[in-house]
């Protein structure tokens, strides 16, 4: 019981935050996806290659064993060349990939030990990093957006009586 609630949850904690995302990238322009606030920061576009990169690498590889192709030094040091269409669907396609793998491990699964990036977790741990990893950096995109745009996201809208939110807010 408890496992299937946890993969349930994590499951659609992963899906609320892309609707998040694609909310998101979708008030920007190609720039501003690409825009940097300094040198020391990413830009949504490069947030978004590296949660594509980190899910596949734990979850699909680190979990579901499939091949570890992952450049992620490449992640970040991109300053372009991926259209924002381009940048969601492969997010969207690897946050699929991934909920489908989480969906179909068995309680004893998420007890075993995995090695993704060379940290020994339990597959319970690895699914608990990449929900908590995704929803940090989606919080990364939620700033820069409303940073860019000026604009309230409106994301929680339903706790001040304003109607249902956009992108998945109906649990906190």
């Amino acid at each position: 019981m408890i496992a299937e609630e946890f993969k349930r949850f994590s499951i659609c904690k992963l899906r609320q935050c892309l609707e998040r995302i694609e909310v998101c990238l979708g008030q920007l322009s190609e720039d501003q996806i690409w825009a940097r606030p300094n040198e020391a920061s990413n830009s949504c576009g490069n947030l978004c290659l590296h949660l594509a990169g980190n899910v596949r690498q734990w979850i699909l590889a680190g979990v579901a064993g499939e091949p570890d192709l992952r450049k992620r030094d490449e992640e970040f040091a991109a300053r372009g060349g991926v259209t924002r269409e381009q940048m969601l669907a492969r997010l969207r396609s690897t946050v699929e990939e991934a909920c489908a793998a989480i969906a179909g491990l068995s309680e004893q699964r998420l007890g075993e030990k995995v090695k993704p990036q060379n940290y020994e977790v339990t597959v319970l741990e690895a699914v608990y990093h990449v929900v908590e990893h995704f929803a940090m950096h989606t919080g990364q995109v939620l700033l820069l957006t409303k940073a860019a745009t000026g604009e309230d996201l409106g994301f929680y809208r339903h706790l001040s009586g304003g109607g249902r939110s956009q992108g998945g807010a109906d649990r906190p």
